[in-house]
């Protein structure tokens, strides 16, 4: 093993069998399944919930609404509820998070700098946007957002480095009943992995991969997947107690009912246990909770009831304009009527045998929808709206005399509550994955790595960070009694990043209104900062510093000047107002001949002595 580590969708080594008595065999992996066979079965309808909320995304509603034995009829789809989504994950992405890690003691001032530096890099390396953005969809759409924060020891050249993905919530298995995932005793993680892979990876697994014991369950793709030839290999994480009665978290990946890799079969991990921090690496991010499960409800889940009125609605208007465009007409069976002519409507003549009577042929009338239908329509698009909290004004449109940008941008940002709601539930999820990004710092990083980070004004600097400034710290003794040691911790802001358009206006109008007031004057620092102390936006402490700094600037400069008027008047005799600032008029009501002039210099030239006495003349006062 080597010290190796291994994670979801990382290549476990073959454990070295050989005089490690193992504690995780064939028994403890099927009674392991059993557990994962009566997880399944309390997520049977989450599922089922997740797979058709996936189809009524695709537009593909109609399979799921249509009858069976109505045949093909006509089926419109509208893209309201697609088009609700589609605004709600823009919003998110509109304000991706950004982290900043705070000390919460002051001598862990350096390594907070240090992690907000670095911490970010980290998330680009990972391709944290493209995650965060296929997390928002799983939570629009299945109501249920999962990041899995691993230790990949393939990352970084071998050295190992933090990875970062987004899970499906379909292919994670918890004790039924837990509202939060940390309460499940075990946890499970099942993905499909092709054999001929596995063989190659694990040469022992040769000729005992089949079929999958387990049945997962599978979304309606377009391609057509075969799975004959994969298998399912089974992530098991859980929890229990060492010998000093620690609770650790192990984790074992299996196949079948082969072991491939097991923590607890290691000694270098049997005590401590596979991640320091003990929790599970799953991070769950609900869009509307639900009482007893991890997981919530989505806008699929809130509005596909108005969606699929309005295609039912819009086929019922397109069948009836389709009778209506397409005359139908009731023929006798012996009637004397060329059916063939009569449905031909580029023949000019139409041959009947013997006479036509009135009776022959007669058209079938076709009852015309009344407007109220139209009317329905309308008011099912407007309650998707409104239950979607995706209003015109939301989107960019205006209400009925609405003219002003001003007034316009004002009602957007007021109508995006919903948005700023489900933005924050984001952070908080955020939050728990920076947190545990940090924990595997602590425990991984034992070899500095370099990073290349933007400091003031765009400026590259290069900077190398190990784990040794945040590694428990032996905090010694107080009378006797030993303290134990101090694990350096963190509080984490988030911010967004990237904010919407209309933030940045608010924010640019905000400082030109500051600078119109004054509050950048340093002569005015006290005054502004208790106005500043009154207010609240975002950036306030920052502002606050700011304003502080340049008014203690300035009354350092003060001081300075006074003290430069004093030696000036010690020198040159001449009484300067104490009151005079920056810029005021020299004083008067010094007399010319108080003035030291300028002494000429032995061997200076005349006509250098005499400029010497012009410039002395020209500053004195008179």
């Amino acid at each position: 093993m080597d010290g190796e580590t291994v994670d979801v969708g990382v290549v476990a080594p073959e454990l070295p069998m050989a005089n490690i008595p193992s504690v995780i065999n064939r028994e403890r992996i099927l009674e392991a399944q059993h557990i994962l066979r009566e997880y399944k079965t309390g997520k049977a309808n989450l599922e089922q919930r997740i797979v058709a909320n996936e189809q009524w995304y695709k537009l593909r509603h109609w399979e799921l609404m249509r009858s069976k034995e109505s045949g093909q009829q006509v089926e419109p789809v509208s893209a309201w509820l697609f088009n609700s989504i589609a605004n709600k994950h823009a919003d998110a992405m509109d304000n991706y998070p950004c982290p900043n890690l705070l000390p919460r003691e002051e001598g862990d001032k350096k390594e907070a700098e240090a992690l907000s530096s670095i911490v970010p890099v980290l998330l680009d390396q990972c391709e944290f946007e493209d995650v965060y953005s296929e997390a928002w969809d799983d939570k629009l759409r299945g109501g249920t957002a999962v990041y899995g924060v691993f230790w990949d020891p393939t990352k970084a050249g071998g050295i190992g480095d933090v990875d970062i993905r987004c899970i499906d919530p379909i292919n994670l298995f918890w004790e039924p009943g837990c509202s939060k995932i940390q309460h499940s005793q075990h946890l499970f993680h099942v993905e499909l992995q092709n054999n001929e892979q596995l063989e190659q990876d694990y040469p022992k697994l040769k000729g005992k991969l089949g079929g999958s014991a387990l049945d997962a369950p599978k979304y309606v793709y377009d391609d057509t997947v075969n799975t004959a030839n994969k298998s399912t290999v089974v992530d098991w994480y859980y929890r229990k107690k060492n010998a000093q009665g620690k609770t650790v978290l192990h984790f074992c990946k299996f196949v079948g009912d082969e072991v491939l890799f097991a923590s607890e079969n290691l000694p270098e991990y049997r005590e401590r246990g596979w991640y320091d921090h003990g929790k599970y690496p799953f991070v769950f991010d609900p869009l509307f909770r639900v009482k007893g499960s991890p997981c919530g409800f989505g806008f699929i889940d809130v509005a596909k009831s108005a969606q699929e009125y309005i295609d039912r609605c819009n086929q019922a208007v397109l069948k009836n304009m389709l009778a209506n465009a397409t005359p139908r007409h009731f023929v006798r069976s012996d009637g004397s009527l060329n059916e063939e002519e009569f449905l031909d409507i580029t023949r000019p003549l139409i041959h009947v045998d013997g006479k036509l009577g009135e009776d022959s042929i007669r058209p079938m009338q076709v009852n015309v929808l009344s407007g109220i239908y139209n009317q329905i329509i309308k008011d099912k698009v407007d309650e998707l709206k409104e239950t979607t909290g995706n209003r015109d004004i939301s989107t960019g449109g205006s209400a009925s005399g609405v003219t002003a940008a001003s007034a316009i941008a004002a009602m957007q940002e007021a109508g995006s509550k919903l948005s700023r709601d489900s933005n924050k539930a984001a952070y908080r999820a955020f939050r728990k994955v920076v947190e545990l990004l940090v924990e595997l710092i602590r425990q991984f990083y034992d070899v500095p790595r370099c990073f290349r980070i933007l400091g003031e004004n765009g400026a590259e600097t290069f900077t190398k960070y190990s784990n040794q400034g945040i590694l428990p710290q032996m905090q010694g003794d107080f009378f006797g009694t030993d303290l134990g040691y101090r694990v350096p911790t963190f509080d984490i802001e988030v911010t967004a990043q990237k904010a919407s358009p209309y933030s940045k206006l608010s924010q640019n109008e905000l400082a030109l209104q500051f600078y119109g007031a004054g509050f950048f004057n340093p002569a005015q620092a006290d005054q502004a900062l208790m106005c500043l102390d009154m207010m609240d936006f975002n950036g306030k402490n920052s502002l606050m510093q700011k304003v502080a700094n340049n008014g203690g600037l300035f009354r350092q400069m003060q001081q300075q000047i006074a003290m430069l008027t004093q030696m000036v008047q010690q020198l040159t005799g001449r009484s300067l107002s104490s009151e005079a600032g920056p810029g005021a008029a020299a004083p008067t009501n010094v007399p010319k001949e108080a003035v030291r002039m300028p002494e000429s210099k032995p061997g200076e030239a005349g006509n250098t002595a005499k400029a010497r006495q012009r410039v002395a003349d020209s500053t004195a006062p008179t």
